[in-house]
């Protein structure tokens, strides 16, 4: 026989032995213990609650004007209320509405004209979640400000670009106009 048929034959012989071992799984390595999440939700806690002293303080501050606290976490004044009784934006209507943005120190981080005048089909479009909830509080001409949390507004991730991460915000909008999604066709 030739030298390389019986390294042939060796090899063979190695490969059959490693295949005929069958390989137990590895479990898997879990540790439970939770400290993350709660470490999470208290470090929340903390934002939320440093977050709710500055608004607490803006409205403080601004005697002028009276601010009602929404059942969603945020809060609000009227700039110029509409006493009729008119009805709300509801689900499936088409909202016209312009809007400015400010840090808690009323500074201008959009303004009006960088904003533009928007529209949005409401509750089926994706905008900032305390407007989504804010504009259906609202009559046909008025114009609201709203304190939202950073929650409620652009969140840990900040708009990547002018907004930061958690920065609460002041909205100032006014709905111009809406209509229900028949009535627009």
């Amino acid at each position: 026989m030739k030298p390389y048929s019986y390294l042939l034959i060796a090899s063979m012989a190695l490969l059959s032995a490693s295949c005929s071992k069958q390989q137990q799984a590895r479990q898997p390595v879990s540790h439970k213990s939770g400290t993350f999440i709660k470490e999470s939700i208290e470090r929340n806690k903390i934002l939320v609650a440093s977050e709710e002293n500055l608004i607490d303080s803006v409205i403080k501050n601004d005697t002028l004007k009276q601010y009602v606290a929404s059942s969603k976490g945020y809060w609000y004044k009227y700039d110029h209320k509409i006493d009729e009784a008119l009805s709300f934006p509801k689900r499936g209507d088409i909202v016209y509405y312009e809007y400015e943005i400010k840090d808690l120190e009323s500074n201008v981080i959009y303004s009006k004209v960088e904003t533009k005048p928007q529209v949005y089909y409401v509750d089926k479009e994706n905008i900032m979640t305390g407007l989504r909830d804010g504009i259906k509080l609202m009559k046909k001409g008025e114009t609201v400000t709203f304190l939202f949390p950073s929650h409620m507004a652009y969140g840990y991730h900040g708009d990547n670009k002018k907004i930061s991460t958690n920065e609460p915000l002041i909205c100032t909008v006014t709905l111009n106009d809406f209509k229900t999604d028949t009535q627009a066709k």
